[in-house]
């Protein structure tokens, strides 16, 4: 073995982000199956075509899958989709369209953002409303898109009458609803429901569907539920540099995600995990838990002193470092031992 073969410590654990995890083993050996031999570039080919029925088989007949590399990609070709240049979207001023894609949608996608400030990171109807819409002025933006994040960036999850409500309000305005969902696997085992009755049912007409936090190598997609709100998805795609030419890597890796539910099991392992940490820094003297945790984030506020001594030994970020807040987020390969070992070492720290 050879000193390139081993450039980390395999036993090194994180809590800052469900990216930090690898390659669930079930993906990792759809991989090698679909390396043998040749097969037609660009999306042509057979495990493309499956994962289009698969797809459908998830959310409904009209769904259609396009594989893409990252979600901040699939967010900026979903959003150009279902926008003319004069229009904008509607999010959260958490969402992480405005916060976290370094204005990809304003620089790639030429989008207006308009944000709207939410207490637990999740728009309702009644906040939707106090957009000023200023309708058929020129001089103004005008609205076309509510996107939502499914889980949300503050790890709370819309319940299915939530989107349902929303939903209707977006489309009593004539507009789109988007699901950013990176982590929409994490919310579908938390509210134990399928993706249809989640988001086909509620009346979602196109989504980001994420698979690099719940254990693929790389690839997303975006999922178009409502075909008449689209338009030039296939163009788009490849504008933006969405377009893998071995797409059967990237569509192989979702065929895998969506059978025998591996996303429920990984995202179910990962919010587990996260009521597994939030339960025993609980009852911890000096130690707040300002959010509920419904998935696999738990964000905590302690001394900020005592979290950089913790992130010594354990990856994480502060989210806030005004207040000392930290985020820490669970994966699909945490163990009970990690959160077993991490507790401890606040317990101690904060001791």
């Amino acid at each position: 073995m050879t000193e390139l073969d081993v450039l980390h410590d395999p036993t090194d654990r994180g809590f800052a982000s469900d990216n930090y995890s690898g390659i669930h083993p079930e993906v990792l050996a759809a991989i090698v199956r679909a390396n043998r031999g040749h097969q037609t570039a660009y999306g042509d080919d057979v495990y493309t075509a499956r994962l289009q029925e698969t797809f459908k088989g998830h959310f409904g007949d009209k769904a259609e899958a396009y594989p893409v590399f990252n979600g901040t990609g699939a967010n900026v070709v979903a959003l150009q989709a279902v926008t003319q240049r004069w229009e904008s979207v509607i999010c959260t001023a958490t969402a992480h369209i405005h916060v976290d894609e370094c204005a990809a949608p304003e620089r790639m996608g030429g989008l207006k953002l308009m944000t709207v400030p939410t207490p637990d990171g999740k728009l309702t109807p009644e906040l939707i409303d106090t957009v000023g819409v200023r309708k058929d002025d020129e001089h103004h933006a005008q609205p076309k898109v509510v996107s939502i994040t499914q889980s949300t960036e503050l790890g709370t999850v819309y319940t299915v009458e939530e989107i349902a409500h929303i939903a209707e309000r977006v489309h009593a305005n004539g507009w789109v609803l988007h699901v950013d969902g990176s982590r929409l696997s994490n919310a579908a085992a938390s509210l134990a429901v399928t993706f249809k009755e989640m988001i086909t049912d509620t009346g979602v007409d196109i989504v980001s569907f994420g698979g690099t936090k719940n254990g693929l190598m790389v690839g997303e997609a975006v999922l178009v539920l409502n075909p008449e709100v689209v338009t030039g998805m296939k163009y788009l795609r490849k504008q933006s540099m969405q377009l893998a030419s071995k797409m059967r890597f990237v569509s192989t890796q979702l065929e895998a995600l969506l059978t025998d539910e591996l996303y429920l099991r990984n995202a179910g392992h990962a919010n587990a995990m996260a009521t597994r940490l939030a339960e025993a820094v609980r009852d911890i003297d000096g130690v707040i838990l300002p959010r509920p945790v419904q998935a696999n984030a738990v964000f905590a506020i302690l001394p900020k002193s005592v979290s950089q001594k913790l992130m010594e030994d354990f990856h994480f970020y502060f989210w806030d470092e005004g207040v000392g807040e930290v985020r820490w987020m669970c994966s699909w390969d945490t163990t009970e031992q990690d959160i077993d070992e991490f507790a401890a070492a606040i317990r101690a720290a904060m001791s």
